[in-house]
C-alpha cells in the first residue's frame, strides 16, 4: 500500500514539473546603466564635507576653568549633629568620591 501511494505522489509531482517546464518566462528589459550617476552621490557628499571643514575649522579657544574651587562637605559633629562645611580654595587639594562613605560606614 505504501508503494502505491508513493507512486501516486511521485506521478503528481512529475505532472507539476512538466507543466512548469511548459511555462514561458517573460523577457525582462535590460536595466539602465546607473553606474554613471551613482558615483556622483558619494563624491558630492565628500566635497560638501571638505568645504564645510575648510569654512568652519572649529578652532575654538580653550575655556579655562575657574581658578577658585568651592568644596561642600557634610561632617558629623561632637554630639552626632551634621554640619555643612564650605571651603574655597584655589585648587582641588583632595577629592573624595560621592560613594566613598559607603565603603567606610559598613
Amino acid at each position: 500500500m505504501r508503494n502505491e501511494t508513493d507512486k501516486e505522489i511521485q506521478g503528481f509531482f512529475d505532472q507539476l514539473k512538466e507543466k512548469d517546464q511548459k511555462i514561458q518566462i517573460p523577457a525582462f528589459p535590460e536595466p539602465a546603466n546607473q553606474r554613471s550617476i551613482n558615483w556622483w552621490i558619494p563624491l558630492g557628499i565628500a566635497a560638501s564635507l571638505a568645504v564645510a571643514a575648510w569654512l568652519f575649522p572649529g578652532n575654538e579657544p580653550n575655556q579655562s576653568l575657574h581658578k577658585d574651587v568651592i568644596i561642600i562637605t557634610l561632617e558629623e559633629g561632637k554630639n552626632h549633629e551634621l554640619q555643612f562645611k564650605i571651603e574655597r580654595t584655589s585648587e582641588l587639594e583632595s577629592w573624595e568620591s560621592p560613594t566613598s562613605s559607603l565603603l567606610t560606614e559598613f
